[in-house]
């Protein structure tokens, strides 16, 4: 019998990482076929075209389920026989690691792990940064060991995701409905934008926000936004709940698709959002801006978590899906979405020189920039709002974030949408 080199079965798909141990590789052939991995998340990166690549590269099958992320929190919580990846935000990791519901990955096994951003390894973007407010990713990352159940405050070898994507978030607007410039938080609850103003109703998320408001009004300053005590949290919904009853809100939006229609019918001017569905407006036709502001960026990051349930050959292959994964293609893919992607490095590779300038260093298009399904974005000559990598992650004032006294905020959060 002919030995077969597994690059040859896998015809070019991602190289093994070392460590990988797999039986004969030409039962890996034969098998990868009939494994399906289950994949859940949010609709920000569980995307159809990626489980596509996925099959055409790699062979296996990945089911992808979106979710909203209060209900990704809850399945990965609560119903671990239900999936194989777990597509997860870190402050959600904070929630669901205790559960004993994933397991520890070993990094030695992740082919790009060298070349993984500074920002979940030690918490910085270069040596000089200042480590932002909330639960930093790099907080929650690793763990002791296989077995591991505390995070630890260093590069152990174990880690609890494996980083894939993440993003500087702001305020969306809608300009050319404003007609001036908007420089600051606060102007979420101006009531120049009386009834055309909205927040995205996720508790964990939608009080970061809140926050960053607070503050730019010179209301109160935070020691730490991402866990407040109680006396915080209610001067906080004291101060949006007010805005609410006169008839500051339009609405509040759980969903991807419920931002983009309210931003892209005019209804909403001002409002929380995520960068895609700004590009989503955008490829209406529709003016729409991610506003930098003085105070800085909410900042959240997601990764792969694999449950503790997976084991053998759906493991392995798990772990190629990591590695094919922090390979390019996805983040190439979610670069032109105005994501970033852990690995930037390699996204380059899937890039024009043009998209690699316009997205990640802030240089003007030199030609037209289009989204992954082709929609035109940006005009030669426009530039990136918030610019470059550099300048909008070096700008991060908080993370997402789990507050210790997580079950008070909720109550008080559902307090303030009920008002």
């Amino acid at each position: 019998m002919t030995k077969l080199s597994r690059r040859n079965i896998l015809k070019g798909g991602a190289a093994f990482a070392a460590g990988t141990t797999l039986g004969a590789p030409m039962i890996w052939a034969q098998n990868i076929k009939d494994v399906t991995l289950r994949q859940f998340g949010t609709g920000v990166s569980n995307l159809n075209d990626v489980a596509n690549k996925v099959k055409e590269d790699l062979g296996f099958t990945l089911e992808m389920t979106a979710l909203d992320s209060d209900s990704v929190t809850q399945r990965a919580a609560t119903q671990p026989n239900s999936f194989d990846i777990a597509d997860i935000e870190y402050w959600i990791c904070k929630k669901v690691w205790p559960t004993g519901n994933l397991q520890a990955m070993d990094t030695s096994k992740i082919k790009n792990y060298d070349k993984i951003v500074g920002i979940f390894r030690d918490g910085k973007l270069t040596p000089d940064s200042t480590i932002a407010q909330g639960t930093a990713p790099h907080t929650v990352g690793f763990v002791e060991g296989p077995d591991g159940k505390g995070f630890v405050d260093n590069e152990s070898g174990w880690m609890t995701l494996i980083p894939t994507i993440y993003n500087a978030d702001t305020l969306g607007i809608r300009p050319d409905l404003i007609g001036r410039p908007i420089n600051n938080w606060s102007e979420l609850l101006n009531p120049e934008f009386k009834g055309k103003a909205s927040i995205l109703d996720i508790s964990s998320i939608g009080i970061m926000d809140m926050a960053m408001v607070v503050e730019s009004m010179g209301e109160y300053t935070y020691p730490d936004k991402g866990n407040m005590t109680r006396e915080e949290i209610d001067l906080t919904m004291k101060i949006f709940t007010e805005a609410k009853q006169n008839g500051q809100f339009r609405a509040f939006w759980k969903s991807f698709d419920e931002s983009v229609n309210l931003m892209a019918s005019g209804e909403v001017v001002i409002q929380s959002m995520w960068s895609p569905a700004i590009t989503a407006v955008k490829a209406k036709g529709v003016p729409c801006v991610y506003q930098p502001l003085e105070e800085g960026y909410r900042s959240w990051g997601g990764g792969i978590g694999l449950s503790a349930a997976l084991t053998g050959l759906e493991r392995d292959a798990a772990y190629e899906y990591i590695n094919w994964y922090l390979d390019g293609w996805v983040g190439g893919y979610l670069m032109r979405q105005g994501y970033y992607s852990a690995v930037p490095e390699t996204s380059k590779n899937y890039m024009s020189e043009n998209e690699w300038g316009y997205w990640f260093e802030g240089k003007a298009a030199t030609d037209t920039i289009t989204s992954p399904t082709g929609d035109a974005l940006a005009q030669a000559g426009d530039v990136r709002d918030g610019g470059s990598f550099q300048d909008r992650m070096g700008a991060v004032a908080c993370w997402n974030a789990v507050m210790d006294e997580n079950q008070y905020m909720v109550r008080k959060w559902n307090e303030f949408i009920a008002a």
